[in-house]
């Protein structure tokens, strides 16, 4: 059964205060567009006057000419007098002035439509780096939660443009508003009653297309983690990085088909939406065109009797016509306003997504040179109840080698992960030198650690960025990239590519060049060896990929290099596992058994088992 979207509305006696508290969010978006480009804001400020003015000043001129005309007429019509020049000019004179207006209120619109296609640009460039900026200061956690990506992806789907557009919204309902006061002083005239038929003609389809337009956001927030997966399956369709698989195992009609069911859900919500919304404001509009003829009549009828000269009767009607249309556009902007700030929260609620504080400021130890150590370390991954790793202790002393050896999921990684300082532990402590890793500045602590993770990033770039991204100090130094390179085996194959380390990688750019899996783990390697000072060096299944001869080369120029680093080596390769120092053989978050190769081997334990049974393979 399909679920139907929650009525999230608010009672009826708080419906009024939660329609105008949305709008708090309107002071912001101003603020934000005034910060993106003063001269713009300004600009589009005096344009809006402009533009808000005109109309009622050109309408009174329209006016004035039919009235000149018509005593021009009567005049010649009396005297007989033929028709000269200067017997036009006082009509032409207005005539005149008229087209000078209507030229004002061209080049207003046109600079009002220039200067929002500018901040327009400036505005969406400004609200990406705002998510982009923030995103850096988010958690690993944060990242990995299903609510917070649901965040990220409504305030990246609509953010960028909802700030211009609330902006433009107001700046119109300005320049609507200026029209309808410049109107109201010439319909006052006439009678105070035209402005409330008016107010009255117009209410009705702006009571409905703020109901639509909140009922349309609930729909978009409900659906977020169903428009998510969308994208995830266009993904997996379009990238060179899963189409191989997806072809292979003929995934395509399948995956396909659940793209289409949740288009077909969400255009279904859609329509049945949209047709509520527009046959209401065809029949609520309905009464505006009532109202509007009502007041037709009204003046056509004072004119017949006298009341009202040709050129009043002219002029009237075109307020009439223009202060409905006026009156329209002002409600439909701050129903529009109302549907922007509705949006805008998304991107607020993004931008005030708690930080965690990643406190500390220690440069360097209180024990310098005492080294890695666990004491009781547990952690559990946020929302789950079994804990990832319990009661860890261990001790890496400066130019040991530690290696982590357990099947996949039994934590490994995630030890990993808390060296890193990307989680913090749920119990025990964490020391780098004497001090707990929370007590450390995290730049000073990350720049010392180089790092190869398993699932190690191909970044679409030059090769030599690749290598760079390493350490940032050093991401254009090409004597860097080749000597971080020639350690791990890399330097080779990079030369006899077209373009050497300028050699664009990956195929989402023109000219780029895919690598083999064993090639791109070169690569991975050889950018954490481009952090030179990092003296905590960790290997995630690093050779997985190679071949036997690269590998056994990595890990030579490796044991050669290693001198007083503290170095943690993860993988299943038990022959490259035994030359470790000290061995820890993790199952279920837990260390079952230590010790280097030769005293695990006498326990006969697990690690004794596992050794023999990778050993009979090569036989």
């Amino acid at each position: 059964m399909r679920r139907s979207p929650p009525d999230s509305a608010p009672p009826s006696g708080n419906r009024l205060a939660a329609f105008f508290g949305v709008f708090r969010y309107s002071r912001r978006a101003l603020s934000l567009v005034w910060q993106t480009s003063r001269t713009l804001t300004l600009g589009l400020a005096v344009c809006t006057l402009v533009a808000g003015v005109l109309p009622a000043v050109a309408a009174w001129i329209g006016q004035l000419i039919v009235d000149a005309v018509v005593e021009a007429m009567a005049y010649h019509r009396e005297t007989g007098a033929p028709l000269t020049f200067d017997s036009a000019w006082p009509v032409l004179q207005y005539v005149l002035a008229e087209a000078g207006v209507i030229a004002a209120i061209a080049l207003a619109q046109r600079g009002l439509a220039a200067q929002q296609s500018l901040l327009r640009a400036l505005l969406g460039q400004k609200v990406n780096v705002m998510i982009l900026e923030k995103a850096g200061t988010l958690s690993l956690a944060q990242f990995e939660d299903s609510e917070f990506y649901d965040k990220l992806t409504r305030a990246r789907r609509e953010a960028s443009i909802r700030p211009l557009g609330l902006v433009n919204k107001t700046f119109s309902l300005l320049q609507n508003a200026i029209s309808l006061v410049s109107f109201g002083v010439l319909l006052v005239q006439f009678s105070p009653w035209a402005i409330l038929i008016l107010v009255i003609g117009a209410l009705p389809v702006f009571v409905s297309e703020a109901k639509f337009s909140g009922d349309a956001f609930r729909l978009f927030r409900w659906r977020s983690p169903q428009t998510r997966m969308q994208m995830y399956l266009e993904t997996v369709l379009a990238r060179e990085d899963s189409i191989k698989e997806v072809k292979l195992f003929g995934l395509e009609p399948l995956l396909l088909e659940r793209y289409r069911r949740i288009f077909e859900t969400l255009y279904g919500e859609d329509r049945r939406l949209t047709i509520r919304r527009e046959t209401w404001g065809f029949l609520l509009g309905l009464l505006g065109t009532l109202a509007f003829y009502g007041a037709y009549a009204w003046v056509v009828v004072e004119t017949i009797s006298g009341a009202l000269t040709l050129g009043e009767m002219t002029m009237y009607l075109m307020v009439f016509k223009q202060g409905q249309a006026a009156l329209s556009a002002s409600l439909t902007s701050i129903s529009g306003m109302y549907e922007d700030n509705l949006y805008l929260s998304n991107l607020y609620e993004y931008l005030e997504q708690p930080v965690i504080p990643e406190a500390g400021s220690l440069t360097q130890g209180a024990r310098p040179g005492d080294g890695i150590r666990f004491e009781e370390v547990g952690f559990t991954y946020p929302g789950a109840e079994a804990p990832a790793l319990r009661d860890i202790s261990l001790h890496v002393a400066p130019g040991q080698s530690l290696a982590l050896v357990g099947a996949n999921g039994s934590g490994k990684t995630t030890l990993i992960k808390l060296l890193t300082r990307l989680y913090e532990p749920s119990s025990g402590r964490i020391l780098l030198d004497g001090s707990d890793l929370r007590e450390w500045d995290v730049a000073t602590l990350r720049r010392r650690i180089g790092v190869i993770f398993q699932d190690f990033v191909r970044y679409q770039l030059k090769v030599g960025e690749n290598l760079g991204a390493g350490d940032v100090a050093a991401f254009a130094d090409e004597a860097r990239w080749q000597e971080a390179a020639e350690r791990s085996l890399a330097d080779e194959f990079i030369r006899n590519m077209p373009g050497g380390y300028h050699t664009q990688l990956g195929r989402w750019f023109k000219g780029g060049q895919e690598l083999s899996g064993g090639q791109w783990q070169k690569i991975a390697l050889a950018r954490a060896y481009m952090r030179e000072s990092a003296d905590i060096l960790v290997l995630d299944e690093p050779t997985a990929a190679m071949d036997a001869a690269a590998e056994a080369a990595v890990y030579a120029d490796f044991r050669e290099h290693r001198r007083d680093k503290m170095t943690i080596l993860i993988s299943h390769r038990f022959s490259t596992v035994r030359a470790a120092d000290q061995i820890l053989v993790i199952d279920g978050g837990e260390v079952i058994e230590r010790g280097d190769h030769a005293s695990l081997m006498a326990q006969n334990g697990r690690y004794a088992r596992l050794f023999r049974l990778q050993a009979e393979g090569y036989r």
